[in-house]
């Protein structure tokens, strides 16, 4: 059975008393402690790693990463406003977007870099800023997802400019007199040396081609494991594989190419805990199931439902007393028959019932691993459920709200009756 990652029952206990539940926290440290072993990933000629913010974009989080030396990978306009309104410099933002952003020319005007993803985008950017500099994010024809929602590169992805597009991106960087001074890849999540390393190796080839990039990002995508059977990327060997192609590439071309990457996972997955109350607790006989019914569901944590990620749970009695085991689906408090925390693994359709501590109504259930893609990517407002706040639980053990919970009035606020 799995453990709590770095809450305390009694933390649990107390912090739930306070802010009610569902509520998010996060540990300071370790998101310290990852942000530094980001920061020492192995580099041949210079790093720049940047915070992937839509996994986790609460300002209170994007300004203990940044304060420890991490820039930022923005997905979008807004999140580079978020980030510039959490005092992050402009210069220290890269916007990687799938639409383009209505606001790019405030954007660059203020110093925010632009990685255009699309020949269309890099024609609408050159059409704004001719004579500039520019990134160009290609797809270098290898994914390596877990599944197809997570595998943002090779033939089945539309993220990035396909390869075999390169002498039509340079013809516009040259109507435009743009320098292509950087460039850009994403694989997707992986834990596998080997596989970034022919990622490095394919992208290598592709900067080849491109003579003014100074700077080559390989993106994010770091596997981590939240399970304890689950494998998380080792970022010492990664970096060394790549290391090595950059210095050989260095050696054959004359290039000292400076290395990005830029994680998200990796830095908050498993800095983040759900504190949920187990509500009611019904079943379905004796050839069916046991069902948790928890205050919290895919309204905070949409992954289960749509990839069949695993989380792990940890029942909390309402105080400490000798138990045993029971086992359990553990379902949302959506009307919605997808709202299951216990999925197969990769399987949404299918169920997979968790041993855990015997649970009593009114106890407490942690979902450990709900840092990354949780507060970020949930069904927020659906039944009509205020978002839940967000705790920071700092470095000294005190903990503070860094997001109010909403109320049903904030929900109807644009409302037009």
């Amino acid at each position: 059975m799995e453990s709590l990652r770095f809450l305390t029952a009694d933390e649990t206990r107390h912090i739930a008393t306070q802010n009610g539940s569902p509520v998010y926290v996060y540990d300071e440290a370790t998101l310290r402690q990852r942000a530094a072993e980001v920061m020492a990933f192995p580099n041949a000629f210079g790093l720049t790693a940047r915070y992937a913010m839509k996994a986790l974009p609460t300002a209170a989080v994007v300004q203990v990463l940044t304060d420890a030396g991490l820039h930022i990978d923005a997905s979008s306009g807004f999140e580079a406003e978020r980030a510039l309104r959490a005092g992050v410099a402009p210069e220290k933002i890269q916007v990687t977007a799938q639409e383009l952003p209505l606001n790019l020319k405030e954007l660059v005007s203020q110093g925010v870099l632009f990685n255009a993803c699309s020949m269309n985008q890099l024609q609408a950017y050159g059409e704004q800023f001719s004579g500039s500099e520019v990134s160009v994010r290609i797809n270098p024809g290898l994914g390596s997802g877990h599944s197809n929602r997570t595998n943002v590169g090779g033939p089945s992805s539309s993220f990035g400019i396909w390869h075999g597009h390169l002498d039509e991106v340079k013809a516009i960087a040259s109507e435009h007199k743009l320098t292509i001074s950087g460039m850009h890849t994403h694989i997707g999540s992986g834990s596998d040396p080997d596989t970034w390393a022919r990622c490095a190796g394919l992208s290598l080839a592709i900067v080849e081609r491109l003579p003014d990039v100074t700077r080559l990002s390989l993106g994010g995508g770091f596997k981590v494991g939240r399970m304890a059977d689950e494998i998380s990327a080792d970022m010492e060997k990664i970096g060394a594989r790549v290391k090595a192609d950059f210095e050989a590439f260095a050696r054959q071309h004359g290039r000292e190419l400076h290395l990005e990457v830029e994680p998200g996972t990796f830095l908050v997955a498993n800095a983040g805990a759900l504190v949920t109350t187990i509500k009611d607790i019904v079943d379905t006989g004796d050839e069916g199931y046991t069902f948790l019914k928890i205050d919290g569901g895919m309204t905070e944590i949409v992954r289960p439902s749509m990839y069949g990620a695993q989380h792990p749970m940890v029942v909390v009695p309402q105080a400490d007393e000798e138990r045993g085991h029971g086992t359990y689906l553990v379902t949302g408090h959506c009307c919605e028959s997808g709202d299951i925390l216990t999925p197969e693994p990769g399987n949404p359709e299918g169920l997979a019932p968790r041993e855990l501590c015997e649970a009593h109504v009114g106890d407490y259930l942690v979902i450990d691993g709900a840092g990354a893609y949780c507060a970020s990517m949930a069904s927020k407002n659906y039944n009509a459920f205020p978002e839940c706040a967000e705790l920071l639980r700092q470095v000294d053990g005190t903990v503070r709200v860094i997001r109010k919970r909403q109320t049903l009035e904030q929900i109807l606020q644009n409302e037009i009756v």
